[in-house]
């Protein structure tokens, strides 16, 4: 919920102002003067402000200069005694949003203003936070039981706000899934911010999840809203959490608890409306035991835990996921059209894939590039050792089709524990074509 400030010594005004904005489904906090609303600056951050000019103590442009050295992203409305002109275009040049003249017109008059220094607000938030590729996100193929059964758990918690934990291998596509929930959820016009908790170094983590006030230490030149506050909103992707210090791993705790922080060097606590998903390809069990990660926190962040299988257990997306993946590889190389052939798809479906999609995607450029023609074959399907000699793809051993072809249906086989019907279901055959090749393989 978007927070208000409304700054006033005449209770009429102010408390006006308050009906009217929580009408509106804000939260509005009230202040009879500049003294009590820079103490609950100090506290607390707000995402609107209006403030009368002329007020004992501490006056509205002292207020708004307090504000914009301190909060910059907070919308300000000045409320100005009727014609004075002088004091309102002060106010502008120091970074005021607009102005309202005393006697207020009535509540469709501070309903516009509020919305107009909302939006934008929101249009000045939308040039900061990550945006998704180009091209989209990525779709989720899901062809797979394994992972329709997943996609039904994604759809169920999406309408809700609880807190995800997506377990699964290394590439096995857990951002891929966190923005599909995201997508699927009532967050979905808001922002979805991700962050690598392995990829940003200890020393700057925690400026970068929480933000940080200028001056909070050396090269700090102004101040620096983290991604907790980009995502205030949206959904924030916390991946391989698990390697979170104890420091941030007690802050982390805190926000799930009460969504509320400081900035580093920072006083005035925060709040935020974000919706957690993180993400691990460790044992967090093991992890506890050994000391390395909060008991309280998994329990908070293991709300609704998801596993996502490894591209080995879903073998039925291996040739739809490679063709969705083909097809944004050749757009990106400016070769539209490139398409895989038979021996292609059973090459791919023969090898175990260990770096899961991320190795599918590396495999499939890999060919995309050394591909002469429009037409992929198994020659360029360098897998494991063989990827070591793609300099000559062309010279390099192919197993027969036959061969790759029998692997993959032996290996779901032992996936489905042998059931015929939903190996051929999951390899993409009719269950006669599987009759007849069981019988032709002799298996």
């Amino acid at each position: 919920m978007e927070r208000v400030l409304v700054v006033d010594d005449e209770e009429g005004i102010r408390t006006f102002i308050g009906e009217v904005l929580e009408g509106e489904g804000l939260r509005v906090t009230l202040a009879a003067d500049g003294n009590a609303a820079a103490r609950l600056l100090d506290r607390e951050s707000f995402h609107l402000m209006f403030t009368d000019l002329k007020m004992p103590g501490l006056d509205g442009m002292s207020l708004l200069r307090k504000v914009r050295a301190e909060s910059p992203e907070t919308e300000i409305i000045v409320l100005t005694a009727h014609g004075t002109v002088a004091g309102a275009v002060e106010a502008m040049k120091l970074g005021a949003f607009d102005y309202l003249d005393k006697p207020l017109s009535g509540p469709d008059e501070l309903r516009l203003v509020a919305g107009r220094a909302m939006e934008r607000r929101h249009l000045r938030e939308d040039a900061q936070r990550m945006r998704p590729p180009a091209d989209g996100d990525p779709a989720v193929v899901a062809r797979d039981q394994a992972m329709q059964t997943v996609m039904g758990q994604v759809k169920k918690v999406a309408a809700t706000d609880a807190t995800v934990l997506l377990l699964g291998e290394s590439g096995t596509g857990k951002e891929i899934l966190s923005r599909a929930l995201h997508r699927e959820s009532r967050r979905s016009t808001g922002p979805f911010v991700a962050v690598n908790c392995a990829a940003i170094s200890d020393a700057l983590l925690e400026s970068e999840m929480f933000g940080h006030e200028k001056g909070a230490f050396t090269g700090a030149v102004s101040n620096h809203r983290g991604r907790f506050e980009l995502a205030d909103g949206g959904t924030l992707f916390l991946d391989e959490v698990s390697e979170l210090k104890p420091q941030l791993q007690a802050k982390l705790l805190r926000i799930l608890q009460e969504r509320r922080f400081e900035r580093v060097g920072g006083t005035r606590t925060i709040e935020v409306d974000v919706r957690i998903v993180a993400a691990t390809n460790s044992d967090l069990t093991l992890a506890m035991r050994a000391g390395r990660f909060r008991e309280d926190l998994y329990h908070r962040l293991a709300v609704f835990p998801i596993r996502i299988p490894p591209l080995r257990e879903r073998l039925a997306d291996i040739v739809p996921l490679a063709e969705d993946l083909l097809a944004r590889i050749a757009r990106q190389l400016g070769r539209p059209g490139l398409a895989l052939d038979d021996a292609a798809h059973a090459r791919l479906l023969s090898y175990a894939w260990p770096g899961n999609v991320r190795e599918l995607g590396n495999v499939l450029e890999r060919a995309a590039i050394l591909a002469e023609g429009a037409v992929i074959g198994a020659e360029l399907i360098l897998t494991g050792p063989l990827a070591s000699a793609f300099p000559s793809a062309g010279s390099a051993a192919i197993e027969k089709l036959e061969d790759m072809e029998k692997d993959a249906i032996r290996r779901m086989l032992a996936l489905t524990g042998g059931n015929r019907k939903q190996t051929a279901a999951r390899l993409g055959i009719g269950l006669r074509t599987l009759y007849d090749k069981l019988k032709v393989y002799d298996l």
